[in-house]
């Protein structure tokens, strides 16, 4: 059987798009709209929204922008990926999303009682998870410590806290290859071999990534970097990765 991949639209994302963090600067929503619905377009069958933008008050930008949303049915027919590093941003996005949509991200770098504490509220929102592969000893790089810290989280998540296994995606990072550092060479197969681990061991657990992390090292150069994405996803996505993040569309991301 085919594997089903999913593809998350990564262009209202103000981190990851000039244009897009532009038009939110400027309160200009109803262009900003116009990337969700080509995203849409383009075939994202997920949007991820994020707002973590120094000028803007992100609670309110993210609220501000779900509403919009939510009033355009050719864009509010595919799921949203709250995504942020500050909680008050996530719930404020949780507060006001329609249908399920899916946190992006929690994970144990403050140590398990807040790792604990946000997903019991993402719990009780109805949302799904994305799961970051770091701890209080900082992110996951090897294959073995990808592992590890996922296999501890989906442990607390399904055991003590409950959660859903089916609403838990684990992102095992994907870093940058060919940086000229020969530690990071086999950062790529690292991800496969956690990705295929993963989906073995913990039973209904998805997996992601953000794609275009892996060619990050030629930037500028996009033929070598559709041509990585187009070996890695073939690889990742035959040892079970689930979904990837990137820019729907234009196949130099995806």
């Amino acid at each position: 059987m085919r594997p089903v991949f999913i593809n998350v639209g990564e262009r209202t994302n103000v981190t990851g798009s000039a244009k897009f963090r532009k038009l939110i600067v400027d309160g200009d929503y109803t262009a900003a709209l116009s990337v969700a619905r080509q995203q849409v377009e383009a075939g994202a069958q997920v949007i991820d929204v994020n707002m973590d933008e120094g000028l803007l008050d992100g609670p309110v930008a993210m609220r501000t922008f779900l509403n919009l949303i939510a009033a355009e049915p050719d864009i509010a027919r595919v799921p949203v990926m709250i995504d942020s590093s500050k909680w008050e941003v996530i719930e404020a996005g949780l507060k006001c999303v329609q249908g399920k949509p899916i946190v992006n991200s929690i994970s144990m770098k403050e140590g398990e009682d807040a790792f604990r504490h946000h997903a019991v509220q993402c719990l009780r929102y109805g949302a799904a998870v994305v799961v970051m592969a770091f701890d209080e000893v900082g992110q996951a790089d090897t294959a073995a410590r990808k592992i590890e810290i996922c296999t501890r989280a989906y442990n607390i998540l399904v055991n003590e806290v409950g959660f859903p296994p089916e609403d838990i995606i684990f992102d095992p990072n994907i870093f940058a290859v060919a940086t000229g550092i020969e530690e990071h060479d086999n950062y790529a197969v690292d991800f496969i071999e956690a990705v295929r681990a993963i989906k073995q061991t913990l039973p209904h657990a998805r997996v992601s990534g953000g794609v275009s992390n892996v060619s990050f090292s030629f930037r500028g150069n996009e033929p070598v970097r559709r041509a990585i994405h187009s070996v890695f996803l073939y690889h990742a996505i035959n040892a079970g990765l689930d979904m990837g993040i990137g820019q729907c569309g234009r196949p130099a991301r995806l």
